[in-house]
């Protein structure tokens, strides 16, 4: 059962995902809070598996909860899903750069929102289709330096292979099977990738795929 916090200052909106998610036999909500303070506190006293959290919240915003619950530095980190109405480069950057595994917006559909939630607890993580490929995009015109050759020339080429797939936006399930390889070996090759380049989670990896001009190859 994967256990989810709903962090939201529009009850309407937490009610909505609480329906979406708990029709789900795998998914159960542990608690909502309409505040980030309220976030913090419940989600370090319950641990749940995921937390779903607006950005424009009273008290604490979602991209300080999100880097408190899971930024650099914290220590046992949660997997934080953020869901916002707003889609803006700057929220995104911030809320990945501060541990988020997945940014979706709220239009984006029930689908998406409960595939977010167990991509999240699977370690993988999910951004809202229609950004993806401008985040990323971003995040290769925004940090135009040149390309780490030293550190792209420690990965094997199966692990460059797993790289490119990973930041065109497919999961674990869809990596295996382009590149004909088990879950589990995919999952070893994108481990060792973040050790390499000491990324946090694969968004990180992707986001570092298209910044170091890996994605321009080929």
């Amino acid at each position: 059962m994967i256990r989810v916090l709903i962090a939201d200052d529009q009850e309407m909106v937490r009610a909505g995902f609480r329906m979406i998610l708990e029709s789900q036999d795998d998914i159960e909500v542990v608690a909502d809070v309409a505040d980030g303070v309220s976030a913090v506190r419940v989600a370090r006293e319950l641990r749940p598996d995921v937390c779903l959290l607006d950005i424009r919240m009273p008290g604490m915003d979602g991209l300080e909860v999100t880097k408190t619950l899971a930024g650099p530095g914290v220590a046992d980190p949660l997997k934080v899903v953020v869901v916002t109405t707003f889609d803006l480069d700057e929220y995104v950057h911030a809320a990945l750069s501060n541990g988020a595994n997945g940014f979706l917006l709220k239009d984006a559909g029930p689908a998406l929102l409960m595939e977010a939630v167990r991509a999240a607890d699977r370690g993988d993580a999910l951004v809202s289709p229609q950004i993806t490929v401008r985040l990323l995009r971003h995040f290769a015109t925004a940090n135009a330096a040149a390309p780490a050759a030293s550190t792209t020339e420690q990965l094997t080429e199966r692990e460059l292979d797993v790289v490119r797939a990973a930041a065109r936006g497919l999961t674990n399930t869809e990596i295996g099977t382009e590149l004909y390889l088990s879950l589990s070996t995919v999952k070893t090759h994108l481990a060792a990738v973040q050790a390499k380049i000491g990324a946090r989670n694969r968004v990180e990896v992707a986001a570092w795929a298209w910044r170091t001009g890996l994605m321009a190859e080929g």
